[in-house]
């Protein structure tokens, strides 16, 4: 039975090594993310970049809180400004895009948001708790 398995496993295996393993394009995105004079011609790309790039604050802003310590309304409305405010600033400085094509700065600025925020918690939560629980 393993033999039949290696069998089928052997095309996608081929097909993954000819195609790259799929790390070249996740390479060039990145890539395009961090240079200032970036094209996107796929919209859904940098809405992707903007995504991530949002979890990524969350998760350092949610350590730093837990580590800090902060507590309540301002170490959430500390962190709804510089989530926003860095985000707003890499588009419409760094990228330099039109906020138009993608439904407006509020699209862009709303962009994975909640989904940021929820991770932030999570991280706040945990960090604050593990590091300063009595």
């Amino acid at each position: 039975m393993s033999g039949a398995r290696r069998k089928e496993d052997s095309p996608s295996l081929q097909h993954l090594v000819a195609n790259g393993g799929g790390g070249a394009l996740r390479g060039s995105v990145w890539g395009k993310a961090l240079r200032s004079d970036s094209s996107w011609e796929d919209k859904d790309e940098f809405l992707d970049v903007i995504y991530w790039f949002r979890q990524i604050i969350a998760v350092i802003l949610g350590v730093i809180w837990g580590i800090v310590p902060l507590k309540g309304f301002v170490g959430i409305a500390i962190f709804c400004l510089i989530n926003a405010g860095v985000l707003y600033l890499y588009f419409s400085s760094f990228q330099q895009i039109d906020e138009e094509e993608y439904g407006g700065t509020w699209e862009l600025t709303k962009e994975g948001f909640m989904t940021s925020f929820a991770l932030f918690l999570v991280v706040w939560i945990i960090f604050y708790t593990a590091i300063h629980y009595d």
